[in-house]
């Protein structure tokens, strides 16, 4: 019960704030935007708002909140709010997802010369805004990256294996950046319009690491600044950080290293597809040298059971966002299964026609398994992971 009036009067203070205006009534215009992507936050909305307003006196700034069509009414409980408080601005989006597309969407829809990315669960400082800005300003810097890994700043209580994750995550990350940070996995950073106009169009926009995003898709050298910030714990809603989180960031990498060339999603495929070759010899090992299976039949099972697993991987990893439920499953397994079949077929039928060809037999094999991988991306593509089925 006092949880619950502690919300409402959070909620009516954050209603009742307006920007405020010169004695000409002329608003001043809005020198920070706070861009939020909510996901079921709508439990957290009033305390935020009232704790950007304490934290952001004497700045005129906005809220934006990009919300992912919530469940619980995040956007209609935001809408509700920005009735009767002009700082407060929400963009719902129906049919897509995305942490870092959430924010490149609330970045450009702010007429703001600085733009902050904030969770909406609290766990950031947003105290520091001021001096983020400030340090931006005086020292005319693209990015301002709040830090919970240099001198002053820590993880709070991150359990072993976030805190591993985010570490592992953030020495991978120095692959693609064009700087130097500590904490390029933050999701709480500053960053100048001028600058994220020159990368915006750069930006892979997938997956929750939107700053990496952003640091790797400048050309030129980055003038960055960090400061230190302890990470608070959630007190209401629930986490988003699942495994999902960290494939997103594999394909975020993945298509900074060779996007350009090639599609992420098919180099995801073609690795899934190497898993699927230990697969095969692991279970031709079984059947033929232990369970002692006359080799035609070991061989055959082998191939189903390399097709079960890539289609199981496949439709976890590189298909995640198209992923198949209940008898969708048996259905789409019958059309990989046809598809890699076929490929299989065109693999051999190509790779004999090179080798008569006096091709090396390394070069035919190598072109026969390439053929038919984009063979068999192509047609899985359009025929079992098709957009439209649900």
């Amino acid at each position: 019960m006092a949880q619950a009036s502690a919300t409402t009067a959070a909620e009516m203070q954050a209603s009742q704030m307006t920007p405020a205006s010169g004695d000409s009534g002329i608003i001043p215009p809005i020198e920070l935007a706070v861009i939020i992507p909510t996901f079921n936050e709508r439990e957290n909305i009033g305390f935020l708002i009232a704790a950007l307003e304490k934290a952001l006196v004497g700045i005129e700034w906005e809220a934006v909140f990009v919300d992912d069509d919530s469940p619980d009414g995040t956007a209609e409980h935001v809408r509700s709010v920005a009735a009767k408080n002009r700082r407060v601005r929400v963009i719902e989006r129906i049919g897509r997802r995305g942490l870092s597309s959430a924010c490149i969407e609330g970045m450009l829809a702010t007429p703001a010369p600085y733009i902050a990315v904030i969770d909406a669960d609290l766990q950031h400082d947003e105290s520091l805004l001021p001096q983020m800005l400030a340090r931006s300003k005086s020292e005319h810097l693209d990015v301002v990256v709040g830090s919970r890994n240099i001198v002053g700043g820590s993880m709070g209580e991150f359990s072993s294996q976030r805190v591993w994750l985010s570490n592992v995550g953030a020495r991978i990350s120095k692959l693609v950046c064009r700087c130097e940070v500590s904490d390029a996995m933050s999701g709480f950073f500053l960053v100048d319009r001028t600058y994220f106009q020159q990368v915006v169009r750069r930006l892979t926009g997938r997956g929750f690491k939107i700053l990496v995003d952003l640091l790797a898709s400048s050309n030129r050298p980055i003038r960055i600044g960090e400061v230190p910030y302890h990470f608070r714990n959630r007190q209401r809603g629930e986490s988003k950080l699942d495994v999902n989180v960290e494939l997103e960031y594999l394909f975020l990498l993945v298509d900074k290293v060779i996007g350009e060339w090639v599609p992420t999603r098919f180099v995801i495929f073609v690795l899934v597809g190497s898993l699927g070759l230990f697969a095969h010899l692991a279970a031709l090992a079984l059947l033929y040298y232990w369970a002692h299976t006359i080799f035609a039949v070991s061989q055959a099972v082998a191939t189903v059971v390399a097709m079960t697993f890539n289609f199981l991987l496949n439709n976890v990893v590189t298909f995640r966002d198209r992923r198949l439920h209940g008898w969708h499953i048996a259905t789409g397994l019958l059309t990989f299964y046809l598809a890699c079949s076929v490929g299989a077929v065109i693999n051999v039928s190509f790779a004999d026609f090179l080798m008569s060809s006096q091709v090396p037999w390394y070069l035919a094999g190598i072109s026969g398994m390439a053929i038919s991988s984009v063979w068999n991306y192509g047609v899985t593509t359009i025929l079992t992971w098709r957009r439209s089925r649900k």
